[in-house]
């Protein structure tokens, strides 16, 4: 279980390039070589991790859980499964808010302007890996917790667009339209366009 300890605007946050670039550096809870992991260490939030490849499935949820390298949750098996079964070469977990919060409730109240400017930063470099970015939303009802959630994703199209990405989502859609959880799916789902603008208009009526 993770509980936050308070609020992010009272950290003194990493910037994503400062994470970044200490994801390249050896560390040795991990290889580098094969996980990228910013910030590289176990904190209050995430912003990015996966593994490392030309082809990655970018997975988005809402927000970070326990996961970390060699220590994936049943989230995150599901996602690299799902990830290989489509036919690429890597996954990265992503999310619309960076606060790690193992029970969504939890997550603050009011969105941090700096954290969320960051993760937009880092949602750029995902997006940039390949020539075609593959976006699987994969968020779920959860996206519901928090009225910011929605502007927070609405920002992520927008920066989708600029890279062209193609959006996704796996499984059953809800009655209201918010996309499956990666967990409780068939390792062999595969992957269905999602029309991301549609969803997001209906959101925010």
């Amino acid at each position: 279980m993770h509980i936050p300890k308070g609020e992010t605007s009272l950290l003194e946050l990493i910037t994503f390039q400062d994470a970044l670039k200490a994801a390249d550096t050896p560390n040795p809870d991990y290889d580098i070589g094969k996980w990228i992991y910013a910030p590289n260490f176990y904190s209050e939030y995430r912003y990015i991790l996966g593994t490392r490849g030309q082809n990655p499935l970018i997975c988005i949820g809402i927000n970070p859980s326990t996961a970390r390298p060699d220590d994936l949750d049943n989230t995150l098996k599901s996602v690299e499964r799902i990830a290989l079964g489509n036919g690429f070469d890597s996954f990265i977990m992503f999310n619309v808010y960076a606060q790690r919060a193992t029970d969504p409730d939890a997550m603050e109240k009011q969105c941090n302007i700096l954290l969320h400017r960051e993760n937009m930063d880092a949602f750029r470099y995902v997006l940039s890996i390949s020539q075609k970015p593959a976006v699987w939303a994969a968020w779920g009802t959860i996206i519901e917790k928090r009225e910011y959630l929605s502007q927070c994703l609405q920002d992520m199209l927008a920066i989708g667009d600029q890279y062209g990405a193609q959006w996704y989502c796996a499984g059953a859609v809800s009655k209201k339209g918010h996309p499956h959880h990666p967990l409780y799916l068939r390792k062999d789902e595969k992957l269905k366009p999602f029309d991301v603008q549609a969803y997001l208009a209906c959101l925010v009526r």
